[in-house]
C-alpha cells in the first residue's frame, strides 16, 4: 500500500496553513503510528516515501506552472503561498517525518530533484523490497544517494533540504 502526501495533510499543509487546530494535529501525529502498524498487521506491505525538492527547485516549478497552460490548473492559492512559508513547512516535515518514522513503517527518503531519476529509483526501491514470482536476481538496487532510510542524521548530513 502507498499513502501519497494528502494522508499525511494534517501534519503538514493543514498545520502551516492553519486548517486544522494544533490539538488535531497532535491527534494526528499520535494516531498514525498506530493506525499504520493495523494495517501491516493485517498483512498489508506500507511503503512511505517522502519526495524532498530544494526551495529553488519549487520555485522553478512553481514558475513553470505559470507560464505552462498544460499546467495551470495545478496551481492553487495554497501554492502561492509554498516559498514565504518554506521554514514553516520544513518544519512541520520535520515533525511529521520524526513523528511517524517507526520500525514497522519507516519513512524512506527521496531526492526529487530530478523527477525522472527520483521516480526511476522509486520503483527499483519498489520492486527491491517486495517478493513476488519471477523476481529478477540481478534487479538493479535504487541509487542511495537518491532513496535512503529517513534517521535524524539526514538532517546532519545534508541529505534532506532545510
Amino acid at each position: 500500500m502507498l499513502f501519497n502526501r494528502s494522508w499525511y495533510n494534517r501534519a503538514g499543509v493543514e498545520r502551516v496553513m492553519n486548517f486544522c487546530t494544533k490539538k488535531e494535529t497532535e491527534e494526528f501525529l499520535k494516531t498514525v503510528p498506530g493506525f499504520e502498524a493495523m494495517i501491516e498487521r493485517s498483512g498489508i506491505t506500507l511503503l512511505k516515501y517522502y519526495l524532498d525538492i530544494s526551495k529553488q527547485e519549487q520555485k522553478r516549478r512553481l514558475a513553470d506552472r505559470q507560464r505552462d497552460p498544460l499546467k495551470q490548473w495545478k496551481m492553487s492559492p495554497i501554492d502561492a503561498k509554498a516559498q514565504k512559508l518554506w521554514k514553516a513547512y520544513s518544519e512541520a516535515r520535520d515533525k511529521m517525518l520524526e513523528r511517524t518514522h517507526t520500525v514497522t513503517s519507516p519513512w524512506t527518503v527521496v531526492r526529487g530533484g530530478d523527477k525522472e531519476h527520483a521516480r526511476l529509483n522509486i520503483i527499483r526501491d519498489v520492486l527491491w523490497r517486495l517478493n513476488y514470482p519471477g523476481k529478477h536476481r540481478r534487479l538493479h538496487r535504487p541509487d542511495p544517494a537518491v532513496v535512503f532510510p529517513y534517521d535524524k542524521a539526514c538532517y546532519e548530513r545534508g541529505l534532506i533540504e532545510a
